[in-house]
């Protein structure tokens, strides 16, 4: 059996401020397996993008990772120190934001940003690292790669930075591509074609693929699992279309039932009420009770745990109406 390139167990992150600490990830597992596309979705505030700055131990102060272990290609990230981190970052798991703008260095070149990011982590000669560059660009389908590298991030649109983006994170070779809400900035057209992008970079080159998202649409073309977090805590996880087409947690029926649809342009979106917790005020139960319709005692009291949805054991989900209808 097929090793996960990355496993996450009991993930918690904490941050300390004069208001109080907000638990933003509390108790994450979730597992990539190589060659994988898999979603992590939920609204904004449901702890994201901190557990993907987590994988690289970069959760900004006054963050702290509490409890838990980050498996990668079998030994814990957590137990690394700086130095160790530093070469991983970028050679083995890079990371793709959502604004290309603020992460690329106005001041510099392309080229001088790709390579200086090669040769930081590969002793080869600023001519070697500049042919890899212009190879990395050309791979991913950048015209002229050449005028490209002698070009200010300003000078570029938006979907060239992405790409730029993305091709700093593959210029070492990196495994794991955590990908933070990378379309998120872009028009329509060129969202299509940056995830076309790293689709075909998955198959073509292996890579493992985290798609930090809050479009469901996003996960429905991409991935191959997904994940649904929800205060900090994963509710719904299993294949693609299991979670989608039959969802068994309320909060991701909520996610889906909010959705504009074609077919119903006439009908009124179903918001979900209430808004994401703000993690200071620790919630009994299951977090998302306050905000469910279907919510009793049992909900307002006990924490639910992850249960199958179905016999395949892949699709499960931490609700306590699962089984109820069957009992």
């Amino acid at each position: 059996m097929t090793e996960p390139l990355l496993r996450i167990e009991d993930l918690y992150v904490r941050f300390r401020t004069d208001e109080g600490t907000i638990r933003a990830v509390n108790g994450v597992n979730l597992e990539i397996m190589p060659g994988e596309m898999f979603g992590l979705v939920g609204e904004s505030g449901c702890g994201k993008s901190v557990t993907g700055l987590s994988i690289l131990k970069l959760v900004p102060h006054p963050g702290r990772i509490t409890r838990g272990k980050i498996w990668f290609r079998g030994e814990n990230l957590l137990e690394k120190p700086e130095s160790a981190m530093r070469e991983i970052r970028g050679r083995h798991i890079a990371m793709i934001f959502q604004d290309p703008m603020s992460s690329l260095n106005p001041v510099f070149t392309v080229g001088h940003q790709i390579t200086r990011v090669i040769r930081r982590h590969h002793h080869v000669s600023r001519r070697e690292a500049w042919e890899r560059a212009a190879g990395t660009l050309d791979d991913l389908g950048i015209p002229d790669p050449e005028r490209v590298m002698r070009s200010y991030p300003y000078e570029l649109s938006g979907g060239m930075q992405q790409r730029v983006m993305i091709a700093i994170a593959l210029s070492c070779g990196a495994e794991l591509l955590i990908a933070d809400e990378p379309t998120t900035a872009l028009d329509v057209t060129i969202q299509a074609q940056i995830l076309e992008l790293l689709n075909a970079l998955r198959i073509r080159r292996g890579v493992s693929i985290l798609m930090i998202t809050h479009d469901l649409g996003v996960v429905a073309e991409t991935c191959d699992r997904v994940a649904v977090l929800y205060a900090g805590r994963v509710v719904e996880s299993g294949p693609t279309d299991a979670v989608l087409q039959a969802p068994a947690h309320p909060y991701t029926q909520g996610l889906l039932n909010a959705l504009p649809r074609p077919s119903a342009r006439r009908k009124s979106l179903q918001a979900i009420p209430g808004s994401v917790p703000g993690g200071i005020e620790e919630i009994p139960g299951c977090p998302f009770h306050p905000r469910c319709a279907l919510a009793d005692d049992l909900c307002r009291s006990k924490t639910p745990i992850m249960t199958p949805v179905d016999s395949s054991g892949a699709h499960l989900a931490a609700c306590h109406l699962i089984g109820k209808s069957e009992g």
